[in-house]
């Protein structure tokens, strides 16, 4: 999926493909001139927004692959998150930590099956109680695999609660982590830093901040990111990612961020999601460019 972006040099507005590793290395087709761009956003927060623009263009089986891979790594980031934040408690070094959670995500990372396991271990020890959405009525498991492994053809409306399931769970999970998915962001600013170390003096660096279907923070006691009425991107900046350092972990000894069973409030919540895409399937939309279908 492409994406447009402006030149930092001559301003052209042009398309490019989105990388998966969020630094792209670009030159401008107008100009010639190379910059690098640095996209601020977390795998998953894209993968469910590649799905809502599937889903609004009408192709409802190719929006259901995006959206289940947007939860998997959704909870790949809660996991990472939660282990960053305990030893960040436990005031380890972070470059150690760092080095360790990669090793042991490499056994993880080509089983599915694995990395639930994991995720329902760190949720029980952060948050104090069994991850029960974790069933497949829960997850729309059935669903997910009659699409994907059995051709099924859906129709836009199981999509659509499909993505309203996911979404609602994937905004809960964020609320659990609050501040401790800086711990995240900082893995992925301390990525582009190095990245940025890399450049030549000559290549100016671009950092986006892309609006999408959620809104993670990136900044310590972070508002939620609205933009202003009309603006269909975050201004380019061209500085260094702000979160260099270590964030504030809450206290080791600190009481789960909710202790409200997660069934009290419905996952499967239509009116949430549609409300966030009303308000922001605009700028998903605009971001990737083109017509959506009715």
């Amino acid at each position: 999926m492409k994406f447009t972006t402006t030149c930092p040099h001559c301003q052209h507005r042009f398309q490019t493909e989105y990388l998966d590793s969020g630094v792209h290395d670009l030159h401008c087709p107008n100009c010639g001139r190379r910059f690098a761009l640095f996209i601020r956003k977390h795998r998953f927060e894209t993968l469910f927004d590649l799905g809502t623009r599937a889903l609004m263009d009408g192709y409802a089986r190719e929006a259901v692959v995006n959206f289940a891979a947007a939860l998997e790594r959704c909870l790949e980031f809660y996991l990472r998150s939660a282990l960053l934040e305990r030893a960040a408690q436990e005031h380890r070094d972070l470059d150690a930590v760092t080095r360790e959670l990669g090793a042991t995500w490499k056994l993880l990372v080509s089983q599915s099956e694995r990395q639930l396991g994991a995720f329902a271990a760190v949720y029980l020890a952060r948050e104090g109680r069994a991850p029960e959405f974790l069933t497949p009525q829960g997850v729309g498991a059935d669903f997910r695999n009659r699409v994907i492994h059995r051709g099924y053809l859906p129709r836009e409306s199981e999509v659509q609660d499909y993505a309203a399931r996911l979404f609602a769970l994937m905004n809960r999970l964020l609320e659990e982590l609050g501040d401790a998915a800086l711990q995240g962001t900082l893995m992925q600013e301390r990525e582009y830093a190095a990245a940025l170390e890399a450049l030549p003096d000559d290549v100016v660096a671009v950092f986006e901040e892309h609006p999408g279907m959620f809104r993670t923070p990136r900044d310590q006691a972070d508002a939620p990111n609205v933009l202003p009425p009309g603006q269909d991107i975050a201004p380019a900046i061209t500085r260094p990612p702000s979160l260099s350092q270590p964030v504030n972990a809450r206290p080791l000894n600190a009481q789960p961020s909710n202790t409200q069973p997660l069934n009290a409030q419905p996952i499967n919540d239509a009116a949430a999601f549609q409300a966030a895409l009303k308000e922001r399937g605009t700028l998903v939309s605009k971001l990737f460019g083109g017509k959506t279908g009715g």
